[in-house]
């Protein structure tokens, strides 16, 4: 029986060390069953240092943000190259910040309701609905099938004076070509928003993804490439817009103090804003209209053992890539392999397979063939969006042919490409494509 006066930090080792045992018993080296075990796409990957450092962080009983969420903020920005990272509750919760920041009447040049924003068609919802859920209105253009990516041609012949922004996302860890959005942005003075949150580690001409426009979002989602569980982030390169962004995902308050903190700025009560009376409290001046999308202190505590883990991460998931590309080329005559951008080094989120017209065969017969054996295939998320149930009655406008969007909606699925995905995971994947490939050869 255990001392009633043991010391903290012995407690806290004997519960560190049963979390380990633990994770081993649990978790390790379990046995792939092929065809019986899912072969799942995506899914967390994590060791016993996630499970410690969260227990641990518990044991404190913080609870919300705080500074394990500061640490991994700064981590996080010098990961990326980035001079900010803001910690927000989800991907979409941290486009839903960047895409509201835009707007602020403290940003140099806010975005104004009714301002145009230009966004491919193929998307997912989250990446959409902050444009609409801000009074923005969406202007969507074609994907090239290849790359999933917002079509250049289509969004060079797209852009006119009356655009004011771009929404881009990196459609399943594909950069977009950065120099042409760079171009685009300087030459019509347009406002750059890049959802980054299938690509997290992708880099265009050696530069991070996420870290040119205004502002770049990342997911800490279990299927993205480092998790939280839930968590998100967006990146900028400007203090004010940090600043803005921070106070949208905190109720919009204008005090910055961190976590624990008061009188940061050395005159609490003496502060005189908007109506309010001179000197009233600035931890309760609001200078934007905001939320409350903060993570846990303990989801940042898994945040900061999961980075450790990126680089590996990201090379992992390039060599299952690059053997699924390899293995799957003798079958081009039926199928569009993925194409991405010679300046692009991708940190990819999956390998997507389209059709090609006359293959003879439909995506439902290789989808179910693949999923008859567990193995998990996904649609490059909402398609055509503008189909979509939700969707179908919003305020937009189309310029040019949306043929390639609905041509992947059609006959484009995606196959998983993450670390998970282990040796004789990806032998039997590849197996699996051959015989249904015989089959229909």
């Amino acid at each position: 029986m255990q001392k009633l006066n043991e010391p903290e930090d012995a407690i806290r080792d004997r519960i560190k060390e049963l979390v380990k045992k633990l994770y081993h018993v649990k978790f390790e080296n379990k046995e792939f069953k092929p065809g019986i075990d899912k072969l799942n796409y995506a899914g967390r990957v994590f060791d016993e240092h996630e499970m410690i450092e969260a227990v641990d962080n518990l044991l404190d009983f913080t609870l919300t943000y705080g500074d394990k969420g500061v640490k991994f903020e700064r981590e996080f920005a010098a990961a990326l190259g980035s001079r900010f990272s803001v910690l927000a509750n989800s991907g979409s919760s941290a486009n839903l910040i960047a895409v509201t920041a835009l707007k602020s009447k403290r940003m140099p040049s806010p975005l104004k309701n009714g301002d145009k924003v230009i966004t491919p068609a193929t998307t997912f919802p989250t990446t959409l609905a902050p444009i609409i859920q801000n009074s923005l209105k969406p202007v969507f253009v074609d994907i090239d099938v290849g790359t999933c990516n917002i079509s250049e041609e289509a969004l060079k012949e797209a852009v006119s004076s009356d655009i004011k922004a771009m929404v881009i996302p990196h459609t399943l860890g594909n950069p977009n070509n950065m120099d042409l959005l760079m171009d685009l942005k300087e030459d019509h003075s347009l406002v750059l928003m890049e959802d980054t949150c299938d690509a997290i580690g992708g880099t265009f001409g050696n530069k991070n993804v996420g870290t040119f426009g205004d502002v770049g979002t990342v997911s800490f989602y279990p299927a993205h490439h480092i998790t939280m569980g839930e968590g998100g982030a967006v990146l900028t390169q400007d203090g004010m817009t940090a600043k803005i962004l921070k106070s949208i995902r905190e109720w919009g308050r204008d005090c910055w103090c961190l976590p624990g903190l008061s009188n940061t700025c050395n005159k609490r009560f003496g502060w005189n804003l908007g109506d309010l009376p001179e000197g009233y409290d600035h931890k309760y001046i609001y200078s934007e209209i905001g939320y409350n999308l903060k993570v846990l202190d303990l989801q940042a505590a898994i945040g900061i053992e999961q980075l450790k883990k990126l680089p590996e991460f990201v090379k992992k998931r390039r060599d299952n890539f690059k053997a699924i590309y390899s293995h799957l080329k003798k079958y081009e005559d039926k199928i569009i392999l993925p194409i991405w951008h010679n300046k692009a080094n991708p940190s990819w989120f999956a390998f997507t397979i389209t059709l090609k017209d006359d293959c003879g065969f439909t995506r439902q017969d290789i989808t179910s063939f693949l999923e008859s054996r567990k193995i998990e295939t996904r649609m490059v998320f909402a398609g055509n969006i503008l189909k979509q149930p939700a969707y179908i009655d919003i305020d937009k406008e189309i310029r040019g042919s949306l043929a390639n969007t609905d041509k992947v909606m059609r006959d484009t699925f995606f196959v998983g490409v993450y670390p998970g995905i282990t040796q004789e995971k990806l032998k039997f994947m590849l197996e699996s494509f051959d015989e249904f490939f015989r089959k229909y050869g």
